[in-house]
């Protein structure tokens, strides 16, 4: 029994040594001293060992396995957490990508009421402006009424002016007429008396048939003088028609052109620009044809609408007036 023991102990402690090792070199412990040489066991002892081998190897296959298992499952947990952190980095950004959404949404909001604000305040504006636009043109509108009225008022004194100078051309010629017979009664008298004398000195001497030559030819040049007062006071007063005439022509060109200007639709770049145009009317005022002979395409094309627009143009009743007049060139420069 004694020697048992003896034998017995040495192996248990063996066993503990053998089993701490495996234990610690599956467990990966590592020592910086180096382990005490174990002691030598007798043969009994390794027999003993030897038995309880597959003990050991169960333990430590047991440990290992325990050990994987430990790092598997912390694998998994560090996998699981590097997922929640990936999970929740992807949550930040989509929420700072949301935050930045609404950012630039908010921004094209304010934009968006900026542009409204914008457009509120560009359209009261225009409103303005059309609003003094409609005041000007209303103002334009009774400037021109009243240039009409006084147009019409110059007019009718003009007609009222001709009629007195036509009187005054018609007592001229009248006069003019009388003066001419009363003129050729004075010849035909003074040559009557002519005659009778030159036929009474022909029967005197020589002398006398010569101062009766000479008082007939005296005569025949205060006949001629008479004659050529009586033409230059004819052609004075057809020049004073003439000069009536062209007078009235000038007239009614200015109502003419007073009433193109009225008609005309003018814009800026119009400003001191010009066209030519010939118009051609009937003894009524219709505008029989009208034709541009030059000038800003602009102000030509807005002056044939106004020609157009009015359909007829003042001309004078008078005949000789019209023939005059019934075929004119014009010159259309808009006012403003």
């Amino acid at each position: 029994m004694a020697d048992k023991s003896d034998v017995t102990l040495p192996l248990s402690i063996s066993a503990g040594i053998h089993i701490g090792v495996i234990i610690i070199l599956a467990l990966g412990i590592d020592f910086s001293h180096k382990p005490e040489p174990m002691q030598q066991v007798s043969a009994p002892a390794v027999k003993a060992v030897m038995v309880d081998q597959q003990k050991v190897a169960n333990q430590v296959e047991k440990l290992k396995q325990e050990k994987r298992d430990a790092e598997r499952r912390e694998q998994e947990r560090q996998a699981e957490l590097e997922r929640k952190a990936q999970e929740a980095k992807q949550a930040r950004e989509r929420e700072q990508a949301q935050i930045k959404q609404l950012e630039q949404e908010r921004k094209q909001q304010e934009i968006e009421t900026q542009k409204a604000n914008e457009a509120t305040k560009l359209a009261q504006v225009k409103q303005q402006q059309e609003k003094e636009k409609a005041v000007k043109a209303e103002a334009d509108r009774k400037l021109k009424e009243q240039e009409r009225k006084v147009a019409e008022d110059a007019a009718q004194k003009a007609a009222e002016k001709r009629k007195v100078e036509e009187a005054a051309a018609a007592k001229a010629e009248t006069d003019r007429k009388q003066k001419e017979a009363e003129a050729k009664a004075k010849a035909e008298k003074a040559k009557a008396d002519a005659e009778a004398k030159a036929e009474a000195k022909a029967k005197s001497d020589a002398k006398a048939k010569a101062d009766a030559e000479a008082e007939a030819k005296a005569r025949a040049q205060q006949e001629q003088e008479m004659a050529d007062a009586l033409a230059a006071e004819q052609a004075a007063l057809s020049q004073t028609m003439n000069k009536q005439m062209q007078s009235e022509v000038g007239k009614y060109q200015a109502m003419i052109k007073s009433t193109i200007q009225r008609n005309l639709v003018v814009d800026e770049s119009m400003r001191g620009k010009t066209c030519t145009v010939s118009v051609r009317l009937a003894n009524d005022g219709f505008v029989i044809s009208s034709q541009t002979k030059g000038g800003d395409p602009n102000v030509c094309r807005a002056a044939k609408a106004a020609i157009l627009k009015a359909g007829k143009l003042p001309v004078s009743p008078d005949p000789a007036v019209y023939n005059l007049m019934k075929e004119i060139n014009l010159i259309v420069e808009p006012t403003f």
